[in-house]
């Protein structure tokens, strides 16, 4: 690996493993085996081209084992692949409006199918259904970096959020380093 930033556990029992230095995704059995590579090592797509990948930054997958990934080192984009790899759809741009993203970081599904995605320069969650379309977003917290979805029909959202690291704002209470425990409306429950 180059740069290994993210890892998953599917419901499939394989690891997937997030390489932003190499532009990949791999998918190994836990002892080790290779099943599956997303992508081609060392060969990026454009800068903010919404092309898979450009500094990839984590894996999750779906009830149905459909492949999100969150793209956003070099890019502001989601891509969904099929179990077998094969690319099924993108979405996402630079910006701060629904369905734009200013570094989408970590990204998780629900039993539902629902795909939750930490913008996390934009300071929320956002959350989609699983072919990309905005349902709704998670607001009032810092720099969200990594999430879990807890199992069930009512989904808890965990939510790592980043401590400040402006001079202006490093020494400010409130603003993490937290973990954070949200319901799908976004009510703050611990």
């Amino acid at each position: 690996f180059t740069n290994a930033h993210g890892a998953s556990i599917g419901a499939d029992e394989a690891i997937y493993l997030t390489d932003n230095g190499d532009h990949t995704v791999r998918k190994f059995s836990l002892d080790g085996r290779l099943l599956l590579q997303i992508g081609e090592p060392k060969k990026p797509a454009a800068f903010m081209s919404g092309r898979p990948f450009c500094r990839c930054t984590h894996t999750a997958l779906s009830p149905k084992g459909d492949i999100y990934v969150s793209d956003g080192y070099g890019n502001a984009a989601i891509h969904k692949f099929a179990p077998d790899g094969r690319h099924l759809s993108s979405w996402g741009q630079p910006g701060s409006g629904p369905g734009e993203f200013n570094l989408p970081h970590n990204i998780a599904c629900d039993a539902d199918g629902w795909v939750y995605v930490a913008d996390r320069e934009n300071h929320r969650v956002q959350v989609f259904d699983g072919n990309g379309r905005y349902e709704t977003q998670i607001n009032n917290m810092h720099r969200p970096s990594g999430l879990a979805i807890t199992p069930g029909p009512c989904p808890h959202c965990i939510v790592g959020e980043l401590a400040p690291y402006q001079p202006v704002n490093r020494l400010t209470p409130n603003l993490g380093p937290r973990i954070s425990i949200l319901d799908r409306s976004g009510t703050l429950i611990s």
